[in-house]
């Protein structure tokens, strides 16, 4: 790797910025109870779950730590294009590991593949083994934002395919959700990647059901999937209609602001996921550490121009089925039932070559970190099968 292109990064938060958000946290009165009793989640984030969270943050909650496991990792920043990309490179000492990029989205960040890494560098017999690249999209945690006005993930594909082959990886595999599977998307449609992505697995995959279908013709999940997207696109979305259409209003209420961070944050985590985990540890690190990264690094403003320069939520589907934006390569997908808006086979079998169709119930939106062991099995899989 060139020392003028690619650079090693150690994250060093200083302790006097820590202190700072701390002194911040304690000085902010909160909410103390719903707008409406007993409204749980009807009108936004529960009080309950977030005092919760908050106490957490105070009391329990280490950002050194978080900070020491992060740089467990390989980082390293790359410049191209007029942007300077902050990436993991993480190797598997498996001289026939197959390159992984793996794509985050938001309110995700680099550190949502966290659980996975290690068992996808890991070498076990009779199944593939993993080079993960992780980037930080443009306009996230340590990642430049985007140079100009009309920046899309199809910009971004072609600065991460770029970065690929910087690496020296002529061929390379994708796992994406969310916001990343979009980038994936352009990576196994555009026909001028095709000689270098060779298979996808993705996690969330907007799609709609063959029209002529009535609700006779579907099936009982089928129906649930689409109950569940349809009530996300209408009761949910508040948050995608502010980033789309004031991301610079939306940086001046939240960047400065760590108890609006974690509001806005973490009411995602708390929506898009399986309830049994809300209250672990485990997962209220994964959140607070998501807050404290958007937090130092300035990023809420500029993370919320995927959502200005993009397609709207109710658009995905239409766009995702266009022929130019077909996934070519095999591509597989993992369907959690969590999720914002889980897919069927039959609607996301229309978005692409469709080689790989799996149901995961228990867990969603963040599958990565809620269910580390099932997204390794089902990249296993599909890239072991059509790798080549």
């Amino acid at each position: 790797m060139s020392s003028e292109k690619t650079r090693p990064l150690t994250i060093d938060i200083p302790t006097q910025d820590v202190e700072r958000l701390y002194r911040k946290i304690k000085d902010t009165h909160q909410p103390l109870q719903d707008v409406v009793p007993n409204s749980d989640q009807d009108y936004g984030l529960p009080a309950a779950w977030a005092q919760a969270l908050l106490d957490y943050w105070l009391e329990s909650y280490s950002w050194p730590d978080a900070q020491d496991q992060m740089n467990k990792f390989s980082h390293f920043t790359f410049f191209f294009e007029h942007l300077n990309i902050h990436f993991v490179h993480q190797r598997s000492s498996s001289p026939d590991a197959i390159p992984l990029l793996l794509i985050h989205g938001w309110p995700g960040s680099f550190h949502e593949f966290s659980e996975v890494i290690p068992s996808l560098c890991k070498s076990i017999a009779d199944s593939p083994s993993f080079h993960c690249v992780v980037p930080s999209l443009p306009g996230f945690c340590f990642s430049s934002s985007p140079p100009r006005k009309g920046w899309t993930v199809k910009d971004t594909a072609r600065v991460f395919h770029a970065l690929m082959l910087r690496l020296g990886y002529t061929s390379y595999a994708v796992q994406a959700g969310d916001w990343g599977q979009f980038v994936a998307r352009e990576l196994g449609a555009n026909p001028a990647y095709a000689d270098a992505c060779k298979v996808v697995h993705l996690n969330y995959c907007p799609g709609a059901l063959p029209e002529e279908l009535t609700d006779s013709d579907l099936t009982t999940r089928e129906k649930e999937a689409r109950a569940r997207g349809i009530d996300w696109r209408t009761n949910h979305v508040g948050y995608a209609v502010l980033m789309r259409t004031r991301p610079q209003t939306l940086g001046w209420m939240l960047q400065d602001n760590p108890l609006g961070l974690l509001a806005f944050v973490g009411e995602k985590y708390h929506e898009a996921s399986n309830p049994a985990v809300h209250s672990t540890a485990k997962w209220k690190d994964h959140i607070l550490t998501t807050v404290c990264l958007y937090y130092f690094t300035n990023c809420t403003m500029s993370s919320a121009l995927i959502y200005y320069e993009n397609t709207p939520h109710h658009l995905f589907a239409e766009y995702a089925t266009q022929e130019e934006n077909r996934i070519k390569c095999p591509f597989g997908y993992t369907s959690y039932m969590f999720d914002t808006a889980p897919n069927s086979k039959r609607a996301v079998e229309r978005t692409g070559n469709l080689v790989f169709y799996r149901e995961r119930d228990y867990a969603g939106h963040f599958a990565c970190l809620e269910d580390p062991e099932g997204v390794v099995e089902d990249v296993r899989e599909v890239v072991g099968k059509h790798w080549g």
